[in-house]
């Protein structure tokens, strides 16, 4: 099977897959204030994260690789959307085009079609430096993502069986390119000890990519003859590795959310929590292949919306504010926090005012 015949198999089993709900959202619940003395008209969405300036808090997070017309046709309808809504946006894997020059107009077209906006590159943790400068031009990228993916690559029949020195490689990125890099797992969440050697060797934005959303394990299931059921459930929920992610000493490395965002109340809570900026992907492209391009604008545009009004109700009129939210935590999210010597009262007694 070649690479752009696994990828299509990848996002054709994660528009089939029912993602299971995850309830660490909802052991997150905001103190109520009744006097937020602000209007919506207060309330501005844009912000900077790193090098970063965004006009949201979403972004449309990596989705598709391996080339083929198919990716061109996604790639294309999601950078109309996001030049159209303001939204940053990463594409899927590049290494496909890498290896094989004849796919690099799947990728090259993000940019044509967005060309002013944040558009964000990608490869795997297996890259070389030149490769890594070499996707970074391929879209005129203002940022890399490298992905961490250990268990979707365990779990995939043909996948990889080696991950030694993916530290030093992504140190090699990170002084070889000339953009931020972002290293990104993608659905099985980060703890805080992988978050402490990332930003021992430079890195300054890390998405978390946490249990809830695709789950890339299952995908590779249904694509064996013999499941390894016992990676089904693995991972660190995303509002716990959100946590665990900013609970480091280190205030130099940024955070972003991504893994099971159901709307514009968990992207709040996902920011109250410590992600600078939350990414999205299997929604939208489930939204963009299902019920179209024009349909996407508008949810975006719904959620956009949503998140004001949450804002106001908060008393928050910038992104930062929502992080001085006061919240509780409790459940099973409490309950690992505390086990992982992580105090959660510092959520419920802090103050915008």
């Amino acid at each position: 099977m070649s690479r752009s015949e696994r990828k299509w198999d990848h996002i054709r089993y994660a528009l089939a897959n029912q993602q299971k709900p995850v309830f660490a959202f909802d052991d997150i619940k905001f103190i109520h204030q009744s006097l937020p003395n602000i209007s919506t008209f207060d309330v501005r969405l844009d912000h900077s994260i790193g090098e970063l300036y965004l006009s949201s808090p979403i972004f449309i997070n990596a989705m598709t690789g391996g080339g083929g017309d198919r990716t061109y046709r996604i790639n294309k309808e999601l950078a109309q959307v996001a030049r159209d809504t303001g939204l940053a946006m990463a594409v899927g894997s590049q290494m496909a085009a890498i290896k094989d020059k004849t796919e690099k107009y799947t990728f090259e077209v993000v940019r044509k079609e967005n060309p002013s906006g944040i558009v964000i590159a990608n490869l795997g943790s297996e890259a070389a430096a030149d490769q890594a400068k070499e996707a970074v031009d391929m879209i005129e990228a203002n940022a890399l993502q490298i992905h961490l993916n250990v268990i979707q690559e365990l779990t995939m029949p043909e996948g990889d069986r080696d991950f030694t020195r993916a530290l030093e490689r992504i140190e090699a990125i990170v002084r070889a390119v000339e953009v931020p890099v972002i290293v990104k797992e993608v659905g099985f969440g980060m703890s805080r000890e992988t978050v402490k050697s990332l930003a021992s060797i430079g890195v300054s934005l890390v998405d978390v990519g946490g249990f809830g959303g695709t789950n890339f394990a299952e995908i590779e299931n249904k694509r064996r003859e013999r499941e390894l059921s016992f990676f089904a459930d693995w991972g660190i929920p995303t509002p716990i590795s959100i946590i665990e992610a900013s609970s480091i000493a280190d205030h130099s490395i940024s955070i972003i959310g991504s893994g099971g965002f159901r709307g514009a109340i968990d992207i709040v809570k996902g920011i109250a929590i410590g992600a600078e900026a939350i990414g999205m992907a299997g929604f939208f492209l489930k939204t963009l292949v299902q019920k179209g391009i024009d349909t996407l604008r508008e949810e975006i545009d719904r959620l956009h919306q949503e998140i004001t009004l949450i804002m106001t109700a908060l008393g928050a009129t910038n992104i930062a504010d929502i992080k001085r939210t006061p919240l509780i935590i409790s459940g099973d999210t409490y309950h690992w926090l505390d086990q992982r010597g992580i105090d959660t009262k510092k959520f419920s007694q802090r103050s915008i005012k």
